[in-house]
């Protein structure tokens, strides 16, 4: 892990345990209801229970940092961790609907050469929004294929690092699940520079994101582990037959997922009733008690409906999560039984399930990736295929 903070930036923040993310609130990502200005600035706002904020400069193509900025202004640089993410080249690239924008290392934009040049400009545009000079963490954010495996792609982000416009450099797969062999393989390959990753996980969703563990902790690799919340389902406001805002986000998920959610909620119940812990403290918990995990972020989401739970209160429920760890090894055994998923969805990345033409998603599992799944004893036929009998 390279940890290249310098003695003035050592008296700033690491990220963890507990973040908000701007893509909370409905503003900037179709999660619930969106909130007003007052609200969102609010959510967002950094204290002492909760100091690390994220955002991307993708979201509202630059709205979601200056919101940020926004929130900030005037606080005290040093008490608060902002951790920032670029990849999305929304200044040249044009949208592609629901996909969104290309990567910045789309060939249709530029060659290697123009990584640099376009990742210290991302950067310094979305610091001059947020209102600072340097991010305590830079994410690159969705990375494409060359993403995970150019070296010039992380020179360039060392690069920013070394300039002084963050402390600490990163990797954020997404935003669906999956992307396994190819976090690993970056890994593997510039463990040396990274310091952290971001990967989906929750006792809802322990497969792949388990599968990376390892591997990251073997790189010495820091983890953010994002939607521990399960769509809201953590929360424990979303029922059946809940009403979601029109376009919610949430749309995507497979027919029943509340009810079988629910279900298995309910067999978790006991193991957070004995540990003194709600149900999205359970979440937080037991992704924590995963060793290279170091902060959670779930999702704050304002659910549609007059007599919705208001999200200030589950800000307030993260923020009270106990910094002592409370779960055993055998509940956190229980809890991964009881939320085993493997094979429930078809998985972005290289697959084995993909073949043909390269996506800015989804790719051919070649012969380098097959090696990186042997030594780390993963079989992409078993272990990275969806299962025709799952939901």
């Amino acid at each position: 892990m390279a940890d290249q903070s310098s003695a003035a930036g050592a008296r700033a923040l690491a990220p963890g345990p507990v973040a908000v993310g701007t893509w909370s609130g409905g503003r900037f990502m179709r999660f619930g209801e969106a909130l007003d200005d007052e609200r969102f600035l609010a959510l967002i706002t950094p204290d002492e229970s909760i100091r690390t904020v994220m955002t991307a400069d993708v979201y509202g193509t630059g709205e979601a940092d200056r919101m940020l900025g926004r929130a900030i202004a005037g606080r005290a640089r040093e008490e608060m961790c902002i951790v920032g993410a670029v990849g999305h080249d929304f200044y040249l690239g044009e949208r592609d609907g629901a996909k969104g924008f290309p990567r910045f290392t789309d060939r249709r934009l530029r060659d290697e050469s123009g990584y640099g040049d376009y990742l210290r400009m991302a950067t310094e545009r979305s610091l001059e929004r947020c209102g600072i000079d340097r991010f305590d963490l830079l994410l690159l954010h969705n990375p494409d294929r060359t993403g995970y495996t150019s070296e010039r792609v992380w020179q360039e982000m060392a690069a920013l690092r070394d300039a002084g416009l963050t402390r600490l450099i990163g990797v954020a797969p997404g935003p669906a699940n999956g992307f396994t062999l190819d976090l690993i393989d970056c890994l593997e390959r510039f463990g040396g520079l990274l310091d952290w990753a971001m990967i989906i996980l929750n006792p809802l969703e322990p497969w792949p994101g388990e599968l990376c563990l390892d591997a990251a902790a073997a790189a010495g690799v820091k983890v953010i582990t994002r939607v521990v919340d399960y769509g809201g389902l953590f929360f424990d406001d979303v029922l059946p037959g809940q009403e979601m805002a029109p376009q919610d986000h949430r749309g995507f998920r497979p027919a029943g997922w509340i009810e079988q959610g629910r279900d298995r909620l309910d067999r978790m119940r006991p193991i957070a009733e004995r540990a003194r812990l709600s149900m999205i403290q359970l979440a937080c918990q037991w992704n924590m008690a995963h060793a290279p995990v170091a902060c959670v972020v779930p999702t704050l989401i304002q659910e549609a409906g007059a007599d919705a739970r208001p999200v200030e209160s589950k800000r307030a429920e993260l923020a009270a999560l106990p910094a002592e760890l409370r779960l055993s090894a055998e509940d956190v055994d229980e809890i991964r039984a009881i939320g085993d998923n493997a094979g429930c969805m078809a998985l972005k990345g290289a697959s084995p399930e993909h073949s043909g033409e390269e996506r800015p998603d989804r790719w051919d599992l070649d012969d380098h990736l097959t090696q990186v799944a042997e030594r780390w004893g993963i079989a992409p036929e078993r272990d990275l295929t969806k299962l025709a009998a799952q939901v």
